[in-house]
C-alpha cells in the first residue's frame, strides 16, 4: 500500500478553491506527500461568494480553526438565512432558513398544522410561515446568537452560516496551507503534458520555462478549466435552458440602509435578482442577470441604483455558462471550484460545493495506481450532488410565475427536469416534502422556496383528519409563533455578538 501512496499532488490556481483545498490536504497528509500550489499573480480571481450554507462551519472545525479567528480575519459576519424580495410577485417577500419552522409536537409536520389553521381561520389572524421560524424570528430584529444546546428550547431549532470576504479566506487559508508544508509557486500555467503512454497528465509547463511535474492534479483554474478540459477535454454539460442567467455585475458598498443584517437578501429584478451580503466593512453586492434581456450597462445602472450607500468600486462583470464538467475526476486529475462547474449564487453554494469536492477527494483519496471504482463513485457522487442542487435552483424560477417581465414569464412555463417535477407534484397535492439521495437542501428549505412562492398545496396529510382539527393547529401555530418572538427579541444584536467574538480572537 506504502508503494502506492502519492508522492506529489499539484493544485493549478489559488483563490478560494485551490487554497480550501491546499489547507484540508496539508491537514489530512501531514507527512509523506509534497503538495504543491502554482498560481499567478497575474491572473486574477473570481472570489467565490460572499456568503455560504451552515456546512462551511465544519470545514473550518475539521481544520481546527477557531470561529473567532475566521471572523477577524475574514471580517466575516453571522448568516441566519436568505430573504427573498419579489420572488413570487413583485409585492412578496419570505425568508429561507437555517434550520427548521418550529418543533413538531407529534406525527405531523408542523407546516401542516399551519396549512390546516390557515385554511380556517381569516386573513390575518394567522402568523405567517416565516413566523415559526427561530432563524428569521432573530433575523428580522438584527439580532444574533449560537443555538442552544437544550432540543426543548425553540432556541435550538436553527442554524446559520457565514458572510465573509472571500479574498481574505483565500490569504488566512494561505498563511495555514503553508505553515503546514505547502509549498506555493508563483508562475503562469501555459500547458500540460501527457503521458503518451497512459495518457495521464504528467508535467506543467510554466510560462518562464520552468516545468512541474506531479502524480496527482487538482485543478482549481476557475471556468477556463486548464487541466480538466484544456487538457483532457472532458466535456461540458449547459443547463442555461433551464438557469437563464449568464453574467453577473457585482460592486460593493458602505453599509447602510439595513446595516449589517445578519441574512443575505435577495431581490428579484426584471431579468435577474440582486444580491446584498453584509459583512463587517462593507456589503457585498451584485446583480445575476440574463443577457439576451439586459444590457451590460443597464444591469450596472440598475445594481448602482439599489446601493444601501456610495460605491467602493467600479463595476465587475463576470461571463458563465451554467452546467458541470462531464467528469469532475478525469484521469489523475480532479477539478474542483469552477473548473468544475458552475451554478449561480442564489443560495450560496459555490464554496459549499469546493468544500464538498474536497471531501469526496479525500474519502476517495487516489494512488499511484489508477481506481476506476473510487472515480467512477466520485463523480457519481458528485454529478448527483450537482444535479440536486441545480433543481433546487430552478424551483425558484419555475416557481415565480406572477412576475409580469418575459425572462420570469418563460421561466415560470419551462419544462423542467423528471426529478424537479416529481417533487414539485408531491406538494401540490398533499403538502408532502420527498427528499432524494443527495438532497444538500432539506425539507425547510423546500418549504419556505413552495409557499413562499405560492405553490400552496390542494390538499393536507391525511393524519391531520384522525390527530388534530384546526382549532388545535391554530392554537399550536400561535403559541409557537409567539414564543419564537419573545426569544428573538431577547437575543444580542448581530453587531454586539460579533463584537463579543472578536474580543475572543
Amino acid at each position: 500500500m506504502h508503494d502506492q501512496a502519492l508522492r506529489s499532488i499539484v493544485i493549478v490556481g489559488g483563490g478560494t478553491a485551490g487554497w480550501m483545498t491546499a489547507a484540508a490536504l496539508a491537514h489530512a497528509m501531514p507527512r509523506g506527500c509534497a503538495i504543491t500550489l502554482v498560481e499567478s499573480d497575474e491572473i486574477g480571481t473570481v472570489g467565490v461568494g460572499e456568503a455560504t450554507i451552515p456546512p462551511i462551519r465544519l470545514f473550518n472545525e475539521t481544520l481546527g480553526i477557531a470561529e473567532a479567528d475566521f471572523l477577524k480575519n475574514t471580517k466575516g459576519s453571522f448568516k441566519l438565512g436568505i430573504e427573498f424580495v419579489g420572488w413570487g410577485g413583485p409585492d412578496r417577500r419570505y425568508f429561507h432558513p437555517f434550520g427548521t419552522h418550529g418543533k413538531p409536537f407529534d406525527l405531523i409536520a408542523v407546516h401542516q398544522h399551519w396549512l390546516a389553521a390557515r385554511d380556517s381561520s381569516p386573513d390575518g389572524v394567522l402568523p405567517p410561515l416565516d413566523a415559526l421560524s427561530m432563524a428569521w424570528g432573530a433575523a428580522k430584529h438584527g439580532r444574533f446568537a449560537a443555538p442552544v444546546a437544550d432540543p426543548r428550547s425553540v432556541a435550538s431549532t436553527f442554524d446559520y452560516a457565514y458572510h465573509f470576504d472571500a479574498g481574505l479566506y483565500a490569504a488566512f487559508l494561505r498563511r495555514y496551507a503553508e505553515a503546514r508544508g505547502v509549498a506555493r509557486i508563483e508562475g503562469k500555467v501555459l500547458a500540460a503534458e501527457r503521458d503518451p503512454l497512459g495518457g495521464d497528465v504528467a508535467t506543467l509547463r510554466l510560462a518562464d520555462g520552468r516545468a512541474l511535474a506531479g502524480d496527482f492534479f487538482v485543478d482549481c483554474s476557475g471556468f477556463r478549466g486548464l487541466l480538466i478540459e484544456g487538457a483532457l477535454a472532458t466535456g461540458y454539460e449547459d443547463w442555461t435552458h433551464w438557469l437563464p442567467c449568464d453574467r453577473a455585475v457585482a460592486m460593493p458598498c458602505v453599509t447602510g440602509g439595513d446595516g449589517m443584517t445578519p441574512y443575505t437578501r435577495s431581490t428579484a429584478r426584471p431579468a435577474g435578482w440582486q444580491w446584498r451580503i453584509p459583512l463587517q466593512h462593507r456589503t457585498g453586492n451584485g446583480y445575476v442577470y440574463a443577457s439576451a434581456h439586459v444590457s451590460d450597462d443597464e444591469a450596472a445602472a440598475t445594481l448602482a441604483a439599489n446601493l444601501d450607500g456610495p460605491a467602493l468600486g467600479e463595476p465587475r462583470f463576470l461571463r458563465f455558462v451554467t452546467g458541470r464538467r462531464r467528469k469532475f475526476w478525469n484521469r489523475n486529475v480532479v477539478a474542483i471550484g469552477l473548473a468544475g462547474g458552475f451554478m449561480e449564487p442564489l443560495e450560496s453554494t459555490s464554496i459549499h460545493l469546493i468544500q464538498a469536492g474536497i471531501a469526496k477527494l479525500l474519502a476517495y483519496l487516489p494512488t499511484r495506481q489508477p481506481d476506476p471504482l473510487a472515480i467512477d463513485e466520485y463523480n457519481r457522487v458528485a454529478i448527483a450532488e450537482f444535479e440536486r442542487i441545480r433543481d433546487f435552483l430552478i424551483l425558484h424560477y419555475k416557481l415565480n410565475a406572477d412576475r409580469p417581465e418575459p425572462m420570469w414569464q418563460a421561466a415560470a412555463a419551462m419544462s423542467v427536469p423528471d426529478t424537479l417535477a416529481a417533487k414539485i407534484e408531491h406538494f401540490r397535492a398533499r403538502g408532502r416534502l420527498v427528499q432524494r439521495e443527495n438532497d444538500l437542501f432539506g425539507a425547510a428549505s423546500w418549504l419556505a422556496v413552495h409557499i413562499g412562492q405560492g405553490n400552496l398545496p390542494q390538499d393536507l396529510d391525511p393524519l391531520l383528519a384522525y390527530r388534530a382539527d384546526p382549532a388545535a393547529s391554530g392554537a399550536f401555530v400561535t403559541r409557537l409563533a409567539a414564543a419564537i418572538e419573545s426569544m428573538g427579541r431577547s437575543m444580542p444584536t448581530h453587531a454586539d455578538w460579533i463584537a463579543r467574538i472578536g474580543a475572543r480572537a
